[in-house]
């Protein structure tokens, strides 16, 4: 076969099947294009899940982040509850009343204290059941028994003597006040020194003997 008859060939061959292979190319070349922007539209909408995904995690987890705070918070809301009610405790306990006697030479815890704003010597007896006071100091304040009031029987170290009962207004001690206080009015004989007895004491928030001296708390 010459050279020319060869050419001849191919190029009717080339001719013969260009179009139909022109069309199939045109049509690969279409459903190829078609293929690719399938592709890239599924890209797409994956990459759109993928983000919707992440943004859930994102909220869930922060969600649990902020229950975490919110316990842990709790508490110490709970701790500054209890210190904000302690300072009132405090002050309740700065706001007391107390007065302290220390012992005289013989040993016995003497005060001065008023009735009725007027000044009266003690001595405090814890024994006693009530306030005793003899003729002498009753009368400086208006008590003054007749021999019809002298119904009550106290025993004493020198025996047993008769007393007549009374009511004292007001008794002041150290700055501690202790109203309508029961006492007992003595004979002078029987009685030298006044007393502060439980009538009084028992009507105090406490009274109690520590370091040497004798404590009272109103």
């Amino acid at each position: 076969m010459s050279f020319g008859r060869f050419c001849g060939l191919t190029l009717t061959l080339r001719s013969s099947f260009s179009p139909k292979w022109q069309a199939r190319a045109a049509a690969l070349a279409r459903g190829g294009a078609g293929g690719v922007v399938k592709l890239r539209v599924r890209f797409s909408e994956y990459g759109v899940m993928r983000n919707l995904m992440i943004f859930a995690a994102i909220l869930i987890g922060l969600g649990t982040f902020m229950a975490q705070m919110a316990s842990k918070m709790s508490p110490a809301a709970a701790t500054t509850t209890r210190q904000t009610v302690a300072p009132a405790v405090t002050a309740a306990q700065a706001g007391a009343r107390a007065f302290s006697i220390a012992p005289d030479p013989r040993g016995h815890f003497a005060t001065d204290g008023r009735i009725d704003g007027q000044r009266i010597n003690f001595m405090v007896d814890t024994g006693a059941s009530v306030v005793a006071l003899n003729e002498a100091s009753a009368a400086r304040f208006g008590l003054r028994p007749v021999p019809g009031d002298y119904t009550s029987r106290v025993t004493t170290a020198n025996g047993t003597i008769k007393a007549a009962r009374a009511r004292i207004a007001m008794i002041e001690i150290g700055g501690l006040t202790v109203r309508d206080v029961d006492a007992l009015v003595l004979p002078d004989e029987a009685l030298s020194e006044n007393l502060l007895g439980l009538s009084f004491l028992s009507k105090l928030k406490r009274f109690e003997y520590a370091n040497g001296k004798l404590l009272l708390e109103q």
